[in-house]
Order: C-alpha cells, then sequence, then structure tokens
C-alpha cells in the first residue's frame, strides 16, 4: 500500500507530465533559407556583446557585459576603449547592458545605455538608463535618466533592452530581479516591467498608471519574468518583446498599454527543480503570449527583418537563442505567429540581434565574436 508521502509525489509526477505534454511546443525544423546565408566573423574581443548600434554608416558601438563600451569601425575593433561609461554591477547577469541612439542622433549625439546600477547608494542594485553624448571615443554630459527600486542584491533578471517607437518614447525592461512572487504583479516596484518614459526621462502623461497611487508612473505594461528580447515592429510601430521562461515558457509578447502578461500566476514553465509553481496556462485578465516555447530556447536580442539583402527573411522576426546557439525565424500573420524555423545553428550563443545601417544582420555571441550574415 502506498504511504501519503508515495502518493502525493506520483500525482505530482503524473501533473507535470501532463502539463509538459499539453505546453510543448512545435519542433524547430531547419529553415530551407539556411543554405542560403552564413555567418562572417567581424570581430572578437568583445567577451559578451549585449547591445550593438549604429551611429553612422561604418561605426557601431557595442557593450560589453563586464563594463565596456567599444567602437567597431570599418570591421574593425578599435583598440582604445570609450571613456565615461557608468559604474556597474558586474556580476553574474549584471554589467554594461543594452545600447540605443538617439531617433535625432545627428543632431544631438545621445545614447543611451541600460545598466546594473547602484542608484543613491552601493546597497544593492537595479536597472538603470543613462543618457549621454558620445563624440571621440569619450562620453560626456552623463545623466542616469532612471534607476529602478527598490535595489537588491541579487544579480539576475536585470531585462535591460531598449527601443524608441516611432513617436520618440523610449520603452526598456526590467526583468523580475529574483523576486517573482512580489515584484511583477506590483505596480509600486519597478522589476518584472516594461517601462515608457520620454527621452530626457520624463514621463509621458498618457502612461497607463501615470494617475494611479503608489503606482511608478513609468511602467506601461507588467507581469513580465525576464524580457532580454524586444523591437518596434517597422510597419505598425508597435513593441514585441520576448522574455525567459523558467524551465520552459519561453515567450513572445505583443506589449500593450496598462496589460498584465501574468508572470507568475500564469506560465507554461515549471521549476528548475522540476516542480510546479502554477497550475494555470491562462487567466481572465492576463495576456496570452502570441508564442511560447517549450522547452525553453533562452531567448535573447530580436529583430524585425526589413533589408533587401534578405527578400526570403523580410517581415519576419529573429530571435536568438543562448540555449541552441542558432537564430529562430519567426513567421506572422498580422499579429499572430504561425510558423518557426531555424537558421545558423552552432553559430554559438547568442546575445545580441541588430540589423545595421549597411542592411546586414550582425549578431553578437558570447565569446566567439560578432557576426555578419551574409546571403
Amino acid at each position: 500500500m502506498l504511504n501519503k508521502s508515495s502518493t502525493r509525489f506520483i500525482a505530482i509526477t503524473l501533473a507535470l507530465i501532463s502539463a509538459s505534454a499539453c505546453a510543448k511546443s512545435p519542433e524547430i525544423d531547419v529553415d530551407k533559407s539556411s543554405a542560403e546565408v552564413k555567418a562572417e566573423l567581424v570581430t572578437k574581443g568583445v567577451d559578451v556583446p549585449w547591445g550593438m548600434a549604429w551611429i553612422n554608416d561604418s561605426e557601431i558601438l557595442v557593450t560589453d557585459r563586464k563594463g565596456e563600451l567599444r567602437l567597431i569601425r570599418d570591421g574593425k575593433l578599435i583598440d582604445q576603449k570609450i571613456s565615461g561609461v557608468p559604474k556597474v554591477n558586474a556580476k553574474s547577469q549584471g554589467g554594461l547592458l543594452d545600447i540605443e541612439v538617439d531617433p535625432k542622433f545627428s543632431e544631438n549625439n545621445y545614447i543611451y545605455l541600460s545598466f546594473s546600477g547602484f542608484g543613491e547608494d552601493d546597497n544593492g542594485t537595479n536597472t538603470s538608463i543613462m543618457r549621454a553624448k558620445y563624440s571621440d571615443l569619450a562620453l560626456s554630459e552623463q545623466q542616469v535618466i532612471f534607476h529602478g527600486n527598490p535595489n537588491t542584491e541579487k544579480n539576475h533578471h536585470y531585462g535591460s533592452r531598449i527601443v524608441f517607437d516611432k513617436e520618440g518614447y523610449l520603452y526598456f525592461s526590467i526583468g523580475d530581479r529574483g523576486n517573482r512572487d512580489v515584484n511583477p504583479q506590483r505596480l509600486d516596484r519597478d522589476a518584472g516591467k516594461i517601462h515608457r518614459i520620454n527621452s530626457d526621462g520624463s514621463i509621458p502623461k498618457d502612461n497607463p498608471f501615470v494617475d494611479q497611487e503608489k503606482a511608478s508612473p513609468s511602467v506601461y505594461s507588467y507581469g513580465h519574468r525576464n524580457p532580454q528580447g524586444m523591437a518596434m515592429h517597422p510597419e505598425t510601430g508597435r513593441i514585441w518583446a520576448h522574455e525567459h521562461g523558467p524551465r520552459g515558457g519561453d515567450e513572445i509578447n505583443l506589449i500593450a498599454a496598462g496589460l498584465n502578461y501574468g508572470w507568475p500566476v500564469v506560465s507554461f514553465g515549471i521549476n528548475y527543480s522540476g516542480t510546479s509553481f502554477t497550475d494555470l496556462t491562462e487567466k481572465d485578465g492576463m495576456q496570452n503570449p502570441v508564442w511560447q516555447w517549450t522547452p525553453s530556447i533562452a531567448p535573447s536580442g530580436m529583430v524585425f527583418v526589413t533589408s533587401d539583402k534578405y527578400p526570403q527573411w523580410r517581415g519576419k522576426m529573429l530571435v536568438g537563442s543562448l540555449k541552441f546557439q542558432y537564430l529562430v525565424l519567426v513567421e506572422f500573420d498580422g499579429d499572430k505567429a504561425i510558423k518557426q524555423s531555424k537558421v545558423l545553428e552552432g553559430i554559438g550563443r547568442v546575445r545580441s540581434l541588430k540589423q545595421g545601417a549597411d542592411g546586414y544582420i550582425y549578431v553578437g555571441t558570447d565569446g566567439m565574436g560578432i557576426f555578419k550574415i551574409q546571403p
């Protein structure tokens, strides 16, 4: 006869098997276009190229997570490091993270950096956003225009992707900072959110929670785990993001003002230990993902392809996989994801993706270098 402990173990195991079977996403087939492209090494020398941004047709600014900002000019990494970068907590997942240029960079020279910052003291860290002017391998007029609260001693789930929309609003993500049971669903905490601010750090008057008592006025959407990919759709202008699930349940989401994306109340994932933390994959009042990956691919980086250099990819989304070291090509019908396939297997742990000013797709990989995808 089974005792209560054995019966409970069997029940949990069967529930997990059932949940895994229901949640498993489709197999990722190799896209036929893989034979039509190759990855050409641009440069090594950047350990973890977390973010890339073009300041003109021939120069790329690249963040290295360990706390360095580097310049690639005409395909060559400049030896001199860019001065004036912020102090960062370069531990675990922290460091110097994403970078974006101002839509009017040619006029004002502003760039924006996300990083694991200390705030007003050294008591823990959270995601910070700095605006600074770039010129001649140096930053000047540095200003921290946002710092997430509260700080924590944990060194993971900083989120940190940055993107501008067509109206000039600045969006950025902050992960749940390792406190899933409190941060994502509380509007008075900045973690587990996607935020929207003006380029000077001020708050847009039409942000969804700007008039709600105790809510952080920069919050645009909430209930996120750790979004490390974000991009504006080139035609609709809407913001898309993907985020890491735990063990399973990586998501692609279409971001909209004021919506709750469910973490951790709903999820297709389970704990890394194999136990369950929720039996819900959907709930009224919470947004379902447009796409989900179970098992996890550990997504990082996102780009919509618009370049004529890849006619077979135009209008599709590319997502990098840290875990499986390939790119995932996602096809859409309107706002609905309908198909996925993989390209460039073995390219390395994909950390960042950008379509360059020259029309080529660039891929930043951990420890292996930055690559250009050649048709």
